[in-house]
């Protein structure tokens, strides 16, 4: 199977069938690469953006996984845009112990270089949230002081539908941490409870998302009545 390295990830934009679209991949860097894929009926794009900038609380946390979902809460956000906010969340990986985890979005550009222009306006992309991952209360860092154990691309492609959602993430991905030490510091394990975390939480979002999205925005979009 085809090694999907960090640097290799504007791959994942093309909507065609790819190897490896749920599973965990062990790379030659050492990082592990964990896919997901979720379908997201009557949801979109910019409704997936959307929930980033609602920025949920502990209790609107536990809405989007109530299992494995412990605490939320955000730093630095702004009713713009996601981008730039700190995520701060307790919450299992589809089992019992419970992970302190910091996710800092950055723009998707900064994953998929200038691909990611390309595939909006091809239509092949609808949304993309990307970001650096840590783990711990006080994970590695960048030289900019953004956790830095790990890349996460959630890619988003509108169909008839809804959406159909890619979840990836880069564990160890951008560390600069040997291969060894990641493969020691990283397990399989971890990466298939995080496989099915995703797709789980994903698909409990989708179930209330399109209302949530029309509430707030029913004075800027039209309203389709279901009856």
């Amino acid at each position: 199977m085809n090694m999907l390295e960090l640097d290799d990830a504007a791959q994942i934009l093309d909507p065609g069938p790819l190897p490896l679209e749920m599973g965990v991949q062990r790379l030659d860097s050492g990082v592990l690469h964990v896919a997901a894929r979720t379908d997201m009926p009557h949801c979109k794009g910019r409704m997936f953006e959307w929930w980033f900038r609602f920025a949920p609380d502990s209790y609107q946390y536990a809405w989007w996984h109530p299992i494995d979902h412990v605490s939320s809460a955000w730093v630095e956000t702004s009713p713009r845009t996601h981008v730039g906010s700190t995520h701060l969340v307790e919450e299992r990986l589809g089992a019992d112990e419970v992970y302190a985890l910091q996710i800092h979005f950055v723009e998707p550009a900064e994953i998929f270089g200038d691909a990611y222009d390309a595939a909006r306006e091809a239509g092949d992309v609808s949304a993309i949230v990307a970001a650096q991952i840590g783990i711990g209360e006080e994970p590695l860092r960048d030289e900019r002081g953004r956790p830095n154990m790990g890349r996460m691309a959630h890619i988003c492609r509108d169909t008839p539908d809804g959406m159909v959602l890619r979840s990836r993430f880069w564990l160890g991905g951008g560390s600069g941490l040997p291969p060894a030490a990641l493969r020691e510091a990283i397990s399989e394990e971890v990466g298939l409870g995080l496989m099915r975390h995703a797709h789980t939480e994903f698909k409990y979002l989708s179930r209330y998302l399109p209302s949530l999205y029309i509430a707030d925005r029913r004075d800027a979009e039209p309203v389709e009545l279901p009856w």
